[in-house]
């Protein structure tokens, strides 16, 4: 069914359960924004209204790759930071970072996005060289302009103090650069005297203005303006450039490269002034250097997992804040945002730095960088927790009303997670495509080398029972598992199941196949044994559910279709259930 044919309020409400943890798959919804889509009731024959509003976004965390540094934008006032995943450029509140905000309007991937100096607007661009301009003082995010300034990967934004300009730099095809006027995309110079993909670009926030860059080709150049017009070609650094800032003041600006080096230069001139920590400031290369705003200190982050504060006066290290010593720990990005120092590791977490104790970060804000592929909710001791999985394999849980996560400790599933759900023994029950079932005990949440069970095949879904029955739908295939063993396998099945569900009672199993048929299997002993009913519904099962008391099965296919069949009376359809599905799909 196409977009154009859904009803725009079960559009909404689908939008808003896909939301409820954003990864790369956000989308734009805010708290306080509801709906009401209007359901026909075929026992009163009046229409009744069902609301919903959206509490909170769960955020994801920015979306790294090895070697390539990652931007954090900073809000001028000092409250927000914001960075790029997949379609999306996520807000967070630094004090709180629980409280965050998506934007999801780009068609490609984001890349990078900065903050207007006036904090009105937010610019961010994408891999296919679109850039949008859009509104931050409004709930909607509206547009106010988009640009192409060159066809290709938007790398890094630069915005003049007075919020008119910006410049772009990146991976274009026929140039690495453009700056032009915000309102107009009018051109107001030239961004020339690279060879190669350019990674990053600034500009002095006091004028006179001037602009800087750092390339692929180990060169910065160095521009005057407006009209922005190339002075000089600087070949300091022996490898890439990853990164070039200007001091808040003006006075100086910092290129960062690839060789662990950090020279300084004059922001008016350019003329060189020195280097930072000698011959290396650190022992591999550098992606992201921020300055504090008083100008006399800036923070360097480093693929040697470390993140450095440096007295740029003497030009000495005042802190090394020792990260870790796994490859995930390499340091990425930074950003020095009033009394906050941020860094990102290529893990995709997010380190809150504490000057008083360098080995040791404030905080750590973790979660996902990945597609989430499924999640369940588990109440315990009065508090629900949201547990979810992500492409990756990468388990996470949340404290539903705060939004604090944390991970399992030690190692998990290696490859997607497809489906997780809850014992009546609180253990987290999920099955990968690294062709495994795996029990975790809630109360520990940390993984158990030997509560896991190798199935023959792919797994695709698990369902559990009561007495520590399972059942797992794998490739062609049904296993009936009881206390974390293998009891009894169904294959030959003439069909390709999709889905499945233990009834509470435990001595019924139902199975969705892919096309679009339910069967129904009685648990004997150590066996399932078919029945031989089927239901029919609209299309291929994507999942599928009983209620609490078993009374009945709910059943979703890919045409976005719900089924509810009535156990007790054969599991005919639910008439109820049938007209809202109808009237919210084809009105």
């Amino acid at each position: 069914m196409g977009k154009a044919e859904r009803p725009r309020a079960a559009r909404r409400l689908f939008r808003v359960q896909r939301s409820a943890i954003a990864g790369d798959r956000s989308v734009q919804n805010r708290p306080g924004r509801s709906s009401q889509p209007l359901i026909h009731s075929p026992l009163t024959g009046n229409k009744a209204e069902m609301s919903y509003e959206l509490k909170s976004v769960f955020a994801s965390l920015p979306h790294m790759e090895r070697g390539v540094a990652k931007v954090l934008g900073g809000d001028p006032k000092g409250n927000n930071f914001l960075y790029t995943n997949g379609k999306s450029v996520i807000i967070r509140n630094i004090e709180n970072p629980a409280i965050a905000d998506v934007y999801t309007e780009h068609p490609h991937q984001v890349i990078v996005a900065k903050y207007s100096p006036s904090g009105f607007y937010i610019a961010s661009g994408d891999v296919s060289g679109k850039i949008r301009i859009w509104d931050t003082t409004q709930k909607e995010h509206l547009l106010k302009y988009e640009y192409q300034p060159f066809g290709g990967k938007i790398k890094d934004i630069a915005w003049t103090e007075d919020s008119k300009r910006i410049a772009v730099v990146g991976e274009g095809r026929e140039k690495f650069g453009a700056v032009f006027l915000w309102d107009s995309g009018s051109s107001v110079g030239e961004i020339v005297g690279h060879s190669k993909i350019i990674n990053s670009v600034d500009i002095k926030q006091t004028r006179p203005y001037r602009l800087v860059t750092g390339s692929d080709d180990n060169c910065t150049t160095f521009l005057e303006g407006p009209p922005f017009k190339f002075k000089c070609t600087i070949s300091d650094h022996s490898r890439f450039v990853n990164c070039v800032r200007f001091s808040p003041d003006g006075n100086r600006y910092a290129s960062a490269g690839a060789d662990g080096q950090i020279f300084l230069y004059d922001g008016k001139t350019g003329e060189k002034l020195g280097s930072l920590g000698g011959e290396k400031a650190h022992d591999g290369g550098i992606y992201a250097v921020s300055w504090s705003p008083d100008s006399t200190q800036l923070i360097s982050a480093s693929g040697d997992k470390t993140v450095r504060l440096w007295d740029v006066g003497s030009g000495v290290a005042v802190s090394t804040f020792n990260l870790g010593s796994d490859v995930q720990d390499q340091q990425l990005g930074c950003l020095w945002l009033k009394n906050h120092l941020l860094s990102v590791s290529l893990s995709g977490y997010i380190n809150y730095l504490d000057r008083s104790n360098p080995d040791r970060p404030l905080r750590t804000i973790k979660g996902h960088t990945k597609s989430i592929q499924c999640l369940t909710v588990h109440k315990a001791d009065g508090r629900s927790s949201i547990y979810s999985a992500s492409h990756d394999g990468h388990i996470n849980y949340w404290d539903s009303e705060s939004g604090e996560n944390e991970e399992f400790v030690g190692k998990g599933h290696s490859n997607l997670v497809s489906r997780m759900t809850v014992d009546e023994s609180s253990r987290l029950v999920t099955c990968s495509m690294d062709d495994t079932v795996r029990y975790t005990d809630l109360s520990k949440r940390e993984y158990s080398a030997s509560d896991v069970v190798k199935m023959d095949m792919q797994p695709k879904c698990v369902s559990v029972g009561p007495g520590g029955l399972a059942v797992t739908v794998c490739i062609g295939q049904l296993v009936l598992l009881k206390d974390k063993k293998k009891l009894f396998t169904l294959d030959s099945l003439g069909y390709e199941p999709e889905s499945a569900a233990v009834h509470p009672g435990g001595g019924a199993v139902a199975v969705g196949g892919a096309d679009g048929k339910v069967r129904l299997y009685a648990v004997q002993g150590n066996t399932l044994k078919d029945d031989g009913k089927v239901l029919e519904v609209q299309g291929p099962v994507t999942d599928m559910s009983y209620s609490q008391d078993g009374a009945f099965l709910a059943v979703t296919d890919e045409k976005k279709v719900i089924t509810v069949f009535t156990v007790v009376d054969g599991y005919t359809v639910n008439s109820f259930h049938s007209q809202i599905s109808d009237k919210l799909l084809h009105q």
